[in-house]
């Protein structure tokens, strides 16, 4: 019989790539815009393996569910995993997967990208252009990247793709990890995060959601900051504190933010909500604020990345299947 996953959360771009990898490795691949819930759970009564791109937290009662149909793993497509309770995961036999690196270039080209925007004042530039006023003047007067100091808090695979490329624009490049890696010679790096943020012009956030990472950018960090420093976050929505950050922008501390994740993103990033009433004032906050720059959860959006996460996805999944772990499982 022929083994069988189910690849949840389907967008239709990724179906064709999932079904292509079905037919090249004998898998029947049953693709569904659903996610992995309990009410979706008991679709997986007659499959093998199930990939799946989560962004709300999984309910507890998913677990049991899994280990009574046979189930002995969750793909995620994606790096971060913080939705997964990897314990409780555990002691259902289940194994917890992700894909660790798929495009870090393509989030460092974008962290760098809508910084360029705040550096360069392109909100206020724009709101004067659709107004006419086509003055030149002091508030949309720039400065050079490579007179600023640019902090990267978070220097893994994407972090250090990203101060590669400001290194390449001469700006002073510093980071704070808690496991340094000492052979990125374009970076100094600093013994605490304040230390790291307290001169930087710009704050490139590239670090997991965790306990130790849980709103640790809140009203007692941006008082540390540099005042008027731009601060980006493609990372995980739980690291900022975001009404302290809204804070933070409206009374001048931060000139600007840019904020692709969101805490609680996870019922409206990546769905058409235009014909629907937005419940979260936090989130309205941030889209009418004409400083903060929102974006959803959007940063890694490209071919090749969205490649390697359909075909990272299913070679977990698979490699569960037939082998019992895989090489990016995380418990």
């Amino acid at each position: 019989m022929m083994t069988r996953i189910m690849f949840f959360g389907t967008r239709e771009y990724e179906k064709e790539m999932a079904l292509n990898w079905g037919k090249k490795n004998n898998i029947e691949v049953t693709t569904s815009p659903e996610l992995l819930s309990k009410e979706t759970v008991d679709q997986l009564k007659d499959y093998d393996g199930v990939t799946t791109m989560q962004f709300g937290k999984l309910a507890d009662s998913v677990y049991p569910k899994l280990e009574k149909y046979g189930i002995k793993q969750i793909a995620q497509r994606t790096a971060g995993f913080d939705m997964y309770d990897l314990d409780l995961a555990k002691k259902h036999n289940i194994v917890i997967s992700n894909v660790p690196s798929y495009s870090p270039e393509t989030i460092a080209e974008y962290s760098v990208s809508i910084a360029l925007q705040l550096v360069r004042k392109f909100p206020a530039i724009e709101k004067r252009v659709q107004e006419h006023n086509f003055k030149w003047a002091a508030p949309i007067m720039s400065t050079p990247v490579k007179n600023m100091t640019v902090a990267i808090i978070g220097t893994g695979r994407i972090g250090a793709a990203t101060g590669k490329i400001y290194a390449g624009f001469g700006a002073r490049v510093v980071g704070y990890d808690a496991y340094p890696n000492h052979s990125l010679s374009f970076l100094e790096y600093k013994e605490t995060i304040e230390d790291a943020i307290k001169d930087a012009d710009i704050i490139s956030l590239h670090v997991p959601a965790n306990k130790d990472s849980f709103h640790l950018f809140d009203n007692n960090m941006f008082k540390k900051v540099k005042k008027g420093a731009v601060l980006v976050n493609a990372a995980r929505g739980a690291v900022i504190n975001t009404p302290d950050l809204i804070e933070a922008v409206n009374n001048g501390t931060l000139s600007g933010a840019a904020i692709d994740t969101y805490e609680n993103e996870a019922n409206y990033f990546t769905f058409d909500c235009s014909n629907q009433t937005i419940d979260d004032p936090i989130l309205l906050d941030l889209i009418r604020n004409e400083n903060i720059l929102v974006t959803p959860h959007i940063a890694f959006f490209s071919d090749e990345a969205v490649q390697n996460l359909v075909e990272g996805g299913l070679n977990a999944a698979l490699s569960v299947i037939n082998t019992g772990t895989c090489d990016t499982r995380l418990n």
